[in-house]
């Protein structure tokens, strides 16, 4: 069984996977991650709810990641990657990594949906998991 690289980040289950953020029940911001409060200077209502996020979104950006990071950031079978950044809507854009892409072909308003992807395999933990972005079907 695979557990999440960070608690609270997302969850996966018969729906699929989702990234888990937080709503204001006043003014309806959005934020990702989880926020302790509303940020949003206009509004004064101080509770947020727990809120499931899209699935899919739109690619607006990316970067290529060609060097190995430090050891914090363990990822098994190391090989350069891209990290994009995708519209889910509501204003959240999030950024996270891109699996299935050619490096070499990205391409700008590629719709994506998220899927979880192992990162590692921790010996205690067992394989650790993350949310990656890869072309929407």
């Amino acid at each position: 069984m695979a557990v999440p690289v960070a608690e609270g980040l997302f969850e996966t289950g018969d729906g699929g996977s989702h990234l888990i953020g937080s709503r204001c029940a006043g003014c309806g911001t959005v934020y990702f991650p989880q926020a302790p409060g509303c940020r949003n200077p206009a509004c004064d209502h101080p509770a947020l709810e727990r809120a499931l996020l899209p699935a899919t979104g739109t690619l607006l950006s990316y970067t290529i990641q060609r060097y190995q990071p430090p050891a914090l950031f363990r990822i098994d079978d190391w090989a350069p990657y891209a990290i994009g950044l995708v519209d889910l809507g509501e204003g959240v854009e999030v950024m996270g990594m891109l699996s299935g892409f050619d490096l070499d072909a990205i391409v700008i308003g590629t719709p994506v949906r998220l899927v979880t992807n192992a990162l590692y395999t921790d010996t205690a933990r067992g394989a650790v998991e993350t949310y990656m972005f890869e072309i929407a079907a």
